[in-house]
Order: C-alpha cells, then sequence, then structure tokens
C-alpha cells in the first residue's frame, strides 16, 4: 500500500514539470530551428540580392550596346592612317567631349561612365583611363540614380554605385580571340592586296562595376562582349 502510494506521488511529480535535462534538449532543438531559420533567410536575401544586381548590371551594359550599334568602327571624316608609324584618328576627335558626341566606336575605347565627384566639360582633354559623368543610357544621357560613390549629379544619397568601363580592341579577322595594336596592317605585296589599317574588326567589352557602400572597391557584375566586323 505503501509503495503504491510512492510511486503514484513520483508519477505526479514527473507529470507535473520538465525535468532539467528535458528543459535543456528543448532548448537545444529550439535553437537549432532558429539557426536554421535565420540561415534560409540569409541566404535568400544574399540570392535576391545578387540577383537584381546582375539584371541591373546587363541592363548597363545592354545601354552602352544600343548606344554603340549603329555607329561606324572609325571616323567617316578623319578615318584612320598610320602617318609616321603613328596611329592618327583613334579615340575622341577635336570637339568631342562626351558620349552625344561621340561618333565612331574607336571614341569611346578606354573610357568609365560614372560620376566621381569632378565636373566633366568642354576644355578637358580625353584620354585612355578618363572617367565621365555616367552611367549613361542608349541615348548617351547621364542616368544620375546610378553613380560610383552612391552620390547622383544633385549630391543626394542613393542606394546606387554603379560604373560603366568600356574597350574597343582590333582584332585578327581569323581569330577573334587575337587582339592586334591598334595600328597593326599589312602593307600590299605583289598580288596581295594587304588589308589597310582600319580593315580589321573590332571587339567591344563592356565591363560593369557595382560598388556597395560598405565595400571599398567596386566588383564586377556583368560583363558583355560583341564583335563589329
Amino acid at each position: 500500500m505503501v509503495a503504491r502510494r510512492q510511486r503514484r506521488g513520483a508519477a505526479r511529480r514527473y507529470l507535473g514539470g520538465f525535468t532539467l535535462l528535458e528543459t535543456m534538449l528543448t532548448l537545444i532543438i529550439v535553437s537549432v530551428g532558429v539557426a536554421s531559420v535565420f540561415d534560409a533567410y540569409t541566404s535568400f536575401v544574399t540570392t535576391n540580392t545578387w540577383s537584381t544586381h546582375s539584371a541591373t548590371g546587363t541592363f548597363l551594359a545592354s545601354e552602352i550596346r544600343e548606344l554603340t550599334r549603329r555607329l561606324p568602327k572609325h571616323d567617316s571624316v578623319t578615318g584612320l592612317e598610320v602617318v609616321g608609324g603613328d596611329l592618327v584618328g583613334w579615340g575622341p576627335e577635336a570637339g568631342e567631349f562626351g558620349p552625344q558626341d561621340f561618333d565612331d566606336l574607336d571614341d569611346f575605347n578606354g573610357l568609365m561612365f560614372a560620376y566621381d565627384g569632378e565636373p566633366f566639360g568642354p576644355g578637358d582633354l580625353l584620354t585612355l583611363g578618363s572617367r565621365l559623368p555616367g552611367p549613361i543610357d542608349a541615348t548617351g544621357s547621364t542616368m544620375d540614380d546610378f553613380s560610383l560613390l552612391g552620390l547622383n549629379l544633385d549630391g543626394e544619397q542613393t542606394p546606387f554605385g554603379w560604373s560603366q568601363f568600356v574597350t574597343v580592341q582590333k582584332v585578327d579577322p581569323f581569330d577573334f580571340v587575337t587582339v592586334l595594336p591598334n595600328n597593326f596592317q599589312v602593307p600590299p605585296a605583289g598580288t596581295d592586296p594587304g588589308r589597310a589599317v582600319d580593315e580589321y574588326p573590332l571587339r567591344v567589352t563592356v565591363v560593369v562595376h557595382y560598388r556597395d557602400p560598405l565595400q571599398d572597391q567596386p566588383q564586377v557584375v556583368a560583363w558583355l562582349t560583341w564583335i563589329v566586323p
């Protein structure tokens, strides 16, 4: 009789609450579940952000493609020629100060379109590696909301930090992977007419970078290349 009462009392004490071990196991299970949900959410945010950036980068690269697709390879007035071993006619011509002035593909070589806080206007010399206001759209106009430093041209904060870098390279007509010097040409020899300096296909490459406000260096987001025969 006494033993039966002791067993009933122990059962009531067991059913009335959790033991320390059970409580610890429950906390571990809940913690693992929360951590899994948090990791899944973080992965989702990372993937979604990269997908958004990839789409934006592809759009910005395509805008350069659309802007240049009707342009001739070289200036139709000044042309491209080698004078005394020097190449004449490659790059922006006199009086061309920005994308809306550019009238041929080689004008874009080596230029980056991204606002860096410094104004650009007539009288500035365009050289290889110059940075112009940008990014630009298919009309050559600056898209103010996209800037390398997260600032638009009015100095207001924006969540964007984009830039477009353009490279125009002369390539072998039989092997588009092989890049040739800009002044490369094949002089006539006998019955071989040769190939003039302006008769080579061009490979245009647009690299789009994005810099997050928390990053020191921009990251490559999109890369677009095409051949102009």
